[in-house]
């Protein structure tokens, strides 16, 4: 499984993007993906995830209420909608493939890796 996630870019606070997760070697609907975020000099952190079929979701306490996860399983892909942005929302945005097994929540639930995409928000 291959993932590259693409959309981001510079914008100012309050303004909106939308990240895609674009996957190949597997289809998005045999597995949950989630979105990951690492700001300079911290620690990745969890941003939101969804499930193959799209039923479930998940936020990080960042996200709830700016951000949101969904798929298209036709397309394979992925996408992340970030409303709302904030200077500290700024980092660099990862997608992730899921394994069987493990917290949503946690980096090491997840074994395949994307590019990740830059994300600044200027105030």
């Amino acid at each position: 499984v291959q993932l590259q996630a693409s959309g981001g870019g510079l914008v100012q606070a309050g303004d909106s993007l939308r990240l895609s997760c674009a996957t190949s070697g597997r289809t998005t609907a045999r597995y949950d993906t989630g979105w990951f975020r690492q700001a300079s000099g911290k620690e990745r952190e969890f941003v939101a995830s969804i499930g193959g079929s799209g039923g479930l979701r998940y936020y990080g306490d960042s996200a709830k209420g700016r951000f949101t996860v969904s798929g298209d399983n036709n397309k394979n892909t992925v996408y992340l909608q970030m409303n709302s942005l904030k200077p500290e929302d700024t980092a660099v945005y990862y997608c992730a493939r899921k394994g069987n097994s493990g917290s949503y929540y946690y980096l090491n639930s997840y074994v395949a890796w994307g590019q990740g995409t830059q994300v600044t928000v200027s105030s």
